[in-house]
């Protein structure tokens, strides 16, 4: 059970995540929520820090204008692939490269539109989510107890040959793949690389 901490916090990224996704939305910025909020959309656990939103490459700086317009904090951090809403103690990422490379229009297509805590926005798909939660993976970073319960929750909408041919070229990903199967929470054939 979450501390009241936690649930203060989340209730702040909820609003802040809104807010964001009202904005992109109102400044006609194509978009899509991804990550840990988009999981949590598809069924996954809510996550315990900040939100993710995916804009294309192109939009990058449309997107930061739109934000600052709408009267949100946005901070450009050093990072040249990101920028951050912040209010107070929470923050939100706006991506335009994911996995190494800049986000296409046509991942934002693929996503759905959801009902995400009243607002109507673009979600991305299960199978794009597990993609690039799984292509972060990498020697610093490793941690295959909290992909565990997104890949268990979107286990069904996944699709799980598709996952595995795009992550192909990352050993952890296809290492976590191979976890899936032994564990069940996917048949074992279903990430096997064809």
């Amino acid at each position: 059970m979450p501390s009241p901490a936690v649930d203060d916090l989340r209730e702040n990224v909820r609003d802040l995540l809104k807010r964001t996704a009202v904005a992109l939305k109102e400044g006609g910025v194509p978009f899509a929520l991804c990550g840990g909020y988009a999981a949590w959309v598809r069924g996954a656990p809510e996550p315990d820090h900040d939100a993710d939103f995916l804009v294309p490459a192109a939009e990058a700086e449309r997107a930061a204008k739109v934000l600052a317009d709408a009267g949100l904090h946005v901070v450009d951090p050093a990072e040249d692939w990101l920028l951050k809403v912040v209010r107070d103690d929470v923050f939100v990422d706006v991506l335009w490269r994911t996995c190494g490379e800049p986000v296409e229009t046509a991942l934002i297509a693929r996503a759905d539109v959801l009902p995400v805590l009243s607002v109507q926005m673009p979600v991305l798909a299960a199978t794009d989510i597990l993609v690039t939660k799984l292509m972060t993976l990498d020697e610093h970073y490793c941690d295959f107890a909290r992909m565990l319960p997104v890949a268990r929750a979107l286990r069904e909408q996944v699709d799980w040959p598709l996952v595995a041919r795009r992550v192909a070229g990352n050993d952890f990903a296809v290492v976590f793949l191979q976890l899936l199967g032994r564990l069940g929470v996917v048949p074992e054939d279903a990430t096997a690389l064809t």
